[in-house]
């Protein structure tokens, strides 16, 4: 669904259509870092901080909330090359 509203979306006209599937395997397990690192750092690190001020979930919700921002733009930044023609 999401190649459908891509521009340059036709079969064999962008870079990601030329990996193997090993590639891909490997490109699958890099965005799961990219998002389980930044989540799991930011909101033990917000429990943390939250724990040491009493300040139950502010941290949490905020460590979180970046965590997702910066997931996201790593992974925009990672398969924006594959996407291109």
């Amino acid at each position: 669904m999401m190649a459908a509203m891509l521009p340059s979306s036709a079969p064999g006209n962008t870079k990601i259509d030329s990996l193997r599937t090993p590639q891909l395997l490997g490109l699958v397990g890099e965005i799961g870092y990219l998002i389980a690192i930044p989540a799991a750092v930011l909101g033990f690190g917000g429990a943390y901080i939250d724990k040491t001020l009493e300040t139950s979930p502010l941290f949490i919700i905020i460590g979180l909330a970046i965590a997702l921002t910066s997931s996201m733009l790593a992974i925009w930044h990672r398969i924006k090359p594959l996407l291109q023609p």
